[in-house]
Protein backbone atom coordinates (compact mmCIF):
# COMPACT_ATOMS: atom_id res chain seq x y z
CA UNK A 1 0.00 0.00 0.00
CA UNK A 2 2.63 2.28 0.83
CA UNK A 3 4.10 2.03 -2.94
CA UNK A 4 0.80 2.71 -3.89
CA UNK A 5 0.23 6.11 -2.28
CA UNK A 6 3.93 7.00 -2.72
CA UNK A 7 3.45 6.27 -6.66
CA UNK A 8 -0.20 8.34 -6.01
CA UNK A 9 2.07 11.22 -4.82
CA UNK A 10 4.48 11.49 -7.35
CA UNK A 11 1.67 11.34 -10.55
CA UNK A 12 -0.04 13.87 -8.26
CA UNK A 13 2.91 16.34 -7.69
CA UNK A 14 3.70 15.96 -11.59
CA UNK A 15 0.36 17.21 -11.93
CA UNK A 16 0.54 20.09 -9.64
CA UNK A 17 3.70 21.13 -11.80
CA UNK A 18 2.16 20.85 -15.09
CA UNK A 19 -0.48 22.87 -13.40
CA UNK A 20 1.89 25.37 -11.63
CA UNK A 21 2.98 26.37 -15.94
CA UNK A 22 -0.67 26.87 -17.30
CA UNK A 23 -0.65 23.71 -18.82
CA UNK A 24 -4.03 22.62 -21.25
CA UNK A 25 -5.91 19.73 -21.27
CA UNK A 26 -4.19 18.14 -18.17
CA UNK A 27 -5.33 14.26 -18.45
CA UNK A 28 -4.61 11.44 -16.23
CA UNK A 29 -4.44 7.43 -17.82
CA UNK A 30 -4.27 4.54 -15.47
CA UNK A 31 -3.21 2.12 -17.61
CA UNK A 32 -4.34 -1.63 -16.50
CA UNK A 33 -2.29 -4.43 -15.75
CA UNK A 34 -2.97 -7.08 -18.26
CA UNK A 35 -2.65 -4.43 -21.29
CA UNK A 36 1.34 -4.93 -21.53
CA UNK A 37 1.53 -1.49 -20.67
CA UNK A 38 5.12 -0.87 -19.45
CA UNK A 39 4.06 1.59 -16.79
CA UNK A 40 1.18 2.27 -14.19
CA UNK A 41 0.34 5.94 -15.61
CA UNK A 42 0.19 8.29 -18.16
CA UNK A 43 -0.02 12.05 -17.16
CA UNK A 44 -0.93 14.39 -20.20
CA UNK A 45 -1.05 17.52 -21.26
CA UNK A 46 -0.64 20.67 -23.65
CA UNK A 47 1.18 23.68 -23.63
CA UNK A 48 0.50 26.22 -26.46
CA UNK A 49 4.32 27.51 -27.95
CA UNK A 50 7.39 25.09 -27.30
CA UNK A 51 8.87 27.67 -24.21
CA UNK A 52 6.08 26.89 -21.82
CA UNK A 53 6.54 23.29 -23.03
CA UNK A 54 10.15 23.17 -21.95
CA UNK A 55 8.84 25.31 -19.10
CA UNK A 56 6.41 22.59 -17.65
CA UNK A 57 8.99 19.72 -18.73
CA UNK A 58 11.78 22.21 -16.51
CA UNK A 59 9.15 22.24 -13.37
CA UNK A 60 7.87 18.74 -13.16
CA UNK A 61 11.48 17.29 -13.42
CA UNK A 62 12.11 20.30 -10.20
CA UNK A 63 9.69 19.23 -8.83
CA UNK A 64 10.39 15.75 -8.89
CA UNK A 65 13.84 15.62 -8.06
CA UNK A 66 12.78 17.61 -5.05
CA UNK A 67 11.44 14.31 -4.19
CA UNK A 68 14.78 12.65 -5.12
CA UNK A 69 13.17 11.26 -8.69
CA UNK A 70 15.13 11.83 -11.64
CA UNK A 71 13.55 10.58 -15.00
CA UNK A 72 14.97 7.35 -16.64
CA UNK A 73 14.62 8.50 -20.18
CA UNK A 74 13.46 11.86 -21.63
CA UNK A 75 12.62 12.57 -25.23
CA UNK A 76 11.45 15.90 -27.00
CA UNK A 77 13.28 18.76 -25.05
CA UNK A 78 15.45 20.59 -27.96
CA UNK A 79 12.62 20.02 -30.27
CA UNK A 80 9.41 20.91 -27.58
CA UNK A 81 6.80 19.39 -30.02
CA UNK A 82 6.15 16.11 -27.45
CA UNK A 83 8.43 15.73 -24.55
CA UNK A 84 8.14 12.50 -22.86
CA UNK A 85 9.49 11.58 -19.14
CA UNK A 86 10.01 8.38 -18.13
CA UNK A 87 9.65 8.10 -14.79
CA UNK A 88 9.58 4.11 -14.77
CA UNK A 89 5.86 3.59 -12.96
CA UNK A 90 4.55 7.02 -14.93
CA UNK A 91 5.34 8.75 -17.57
CA UNK A 92 4.76 12.08 -18.63
CA UNK A 93 3.93 13.91 -22.23
CA UNK A 94 3.62 17.58 -22.96
CA UNK A 95 2.71 17.82 -26.50
CA UNK A 96 1.99 20.99 -28.20
CA UNK A 97 -1.81 21.12 -29.45
CA UNK A 98 -1.31 19.79 -33.05
CA UNK A 99 1.11 16.65 -31.50
CA UNK A 100 -1.43 16.11 -29.09
CA UNK A 101 -3.99 15.61 -31.65
CA UNK A 102 -2.22 13.77 -34.39
CA UNK A 103 -0.98 11.03 -31.97
CA UNK A 104 -4.10 11.27 -30.10
CA UNK A 105 -2.88 8.46 -26.97
CA UNK A 106 -6.09 8.94 -25.61
CA UNK A 107 -7.51 6.73 -28.37
CA UNK A 108 -4.52 4.67 -28.97
CA UNK A 109 -5.05 3.39 -24.79
CA UNK A 110 -8.46 3.56 -25.05
CA UNK A 111 -8.98 0.82 -22.07
CA UNK A 112 -6.92 2.67 -19.92
CA UNK A 113 -8.93 4.36 -16.94
CA UNK A 114 -9.06 7.83 -17.63
CA UNK A 115 -8.85 9.90 -14.35
CA UNK A 116 -9.42 13.64 -13.57
CA UNK A 117 -6.46 15.18 -11.85
CA UNK A 118 -8.95 16.02 -8.96
CA UNK A 119 -9.70 12.23 -8.83
CA UNK A 120 -5.54 11.41 -7.80
CA UNK A 121 -5.06 14.46 -6.07
CA UNK A 122 -7.82 14.03 -3.30
CA UNK A 123 -6.86 13.35 -0.13
CA UNK A 124 -7.87 10.10 1.74
CA UNK A 125 -11.07 10.68 3.65
CA UNK A 126 -10.95 10.97 7.13
CA UNK A 127 -12.67 8.26 9.35
CA UNK A 128 -14.84 9.22 12.47
CA UNK A 129 -13.72 9.06 15.83
CA UNK A 130 -13.62 5.63 17.14
CA UNK A 131 -16.68 6.53 19.55
CA UNK A 132 -18.94 7.04 16.41
CA UNK A 133 -20.22 10.05 17.90
CA UNK A 134 -21.56 12.78 15.55
CA UNK A 135 -19.45 16.04 15.48
CA UNK A 136 -20.97 18.31 18.29
CA UNK A 137 -22.90 21.18 16.81
CA UNK A 138 -22.28 24.63 17.76
CA UNK A 139 -25.80 26.82 18.73
CA UNK A 140 -25.34 30.06 17.63
CA UNK A 141 -26.90 32.44 20.77
CA UNK A 142 -29.92 34.32 20.19
CA UNK A 143 -30.00 38.31 20.11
Amino acid sequence: MKKTNDLKRQVNEAILACQDKKAEQVTVLELEKDSGAFTDYFVMCSGTNPRQIQAIADAVDDRLEALGLRPTHTEGYKQAEWVLLDYVDFVVHIFSENARRYYDLERLWKSATRLEPAELMAAPKRRRAASGAAPKRVRKKKA
